[in-house]
């Protein structure tokens, strides 16, 4: 029975946790606070309070696992925070488990081109903001010591999504530039993670994007949301399609950075994984409508 150790039990971690618990794994998984871990305690797997920064906490839990997933969040931090969770992170985890797979959970905001091109594994990752240029440390550490690293899309699923709570709360704005956002299902994240854990001889010291097939515009994915949600919301949502779109502070920054690519999950796909929300429509209508009760 293969051993996981999950880095970070939050929205993805959990999820995965409990897949590779079904398929047989034997699971441990790790959340930074107490509180948390025993939120989780019920589960069919053990979770332990151990911050992942702590470098003394992790070397004092050190075991035998095949997989050591690297999935803790920052929650938003700044760049030291980032600095902490990330790179001294995966520093921790490489010393405590040197014979693991690390696989590391990056982000395709390492991608800095402006131009909407398509990019892949082989195209420049020079992100000009100092968070990003921490994640690219922490991912040429994870590959050095032969590790797998997965830039991952803009998280949404049950319960979560960018687009619809802007949407939901009159806070959407189209910007004169409109510009493409890739994004991933969780659940599709977390079948890629098994995926490659599984073939983690092969993948080893490889980079995979696991985006969908997709890349939409805020403009599209507003218009969508705007005739979707009128068809399913009874009664409409107070928020309109013109109160989205005048909503919020057009001239405030983009927190989520300046790049407009269009991220290609070929490299994966053309290994046989397959996403099962394949594009916005698609999660939107089997998934995140319906856990927001729409």
């Amino acid at each position: 029975m293969s051993r996981i150790l999950i880095a970070g039990c939050g929205y993805v971690g959990e999820a995965a946790a409990n897949l590779f618990h079904e398929r047989g794994w034997q699971v441990e998984g790790w959340t930074a606070s107490a509180a948390s871990a025993d939120e989780l305690s019920k589960r069919p797997y053990q979770v332990r309070a151990v911050d992942i920064a702590d470098r003394e906490a992790v070397l004092a839990n050190s075991q035998q696992f095949d997989v050591v997933l690297q999935c803790a969040s920052s929650r938003g931090g700044d760049a030291e925070e980032y600095r902490r969770v990330y790179l001294e992170g995966a520093r921790n985890l490489i010393a405590a488990f040197p014979t693991a797979t690390l696989v590391f959970a990056s982000s395709t905001s390492v991608y800095a081109q402006k131009d909407g091109s398509v990019v892949d594994e082989r195209s420049a990752a020079e992100p000009t903001h100092t968070k990003g240029r921490i994640l690219r440390e922490a991912e040429e550490l994870v590959l050095s010591n032969r590790g797998i690293v997965l830039r991952l899309g803009g998280i949404y699923g049950p319960g979560r999504s960018f687009f619809l709570s802007k949407f939901l709360a009159g806070t959407a704005v189209i910007e004169p530039n409109d510009r493409f956002i890739n994004q991933v299902h969780r659940d599709d994240i977390v079948s890629a993670l098994l995926f490659l854990a599984e073939r983690r001889v092969e993948c080893a010291g490889e980079i995979y994007n696991v985006v969908d097939d997709h890349p939409i515009t805020p403009r599209e994915a507003y218009a969508w949301l705007s005739s979707e949600v009128k068809k399913r919301a009874e009664p409409f949502p107070s928020v309109t399609w013109e109160r989205g779109l005048a909503g919020g502070n057009p001239t405030a920054p983009r927190k989520r950075g300046e790049s407009n690519k269009r991220v290609s999950n070929q490299k994966l796909r053309a290994m046989g994984w397959q996403p099962q929300f394949p594009s916005f429509p698609v999660a939107m209508t089997k998934s995140v409508l319906p856990s927001f009760g729409i």
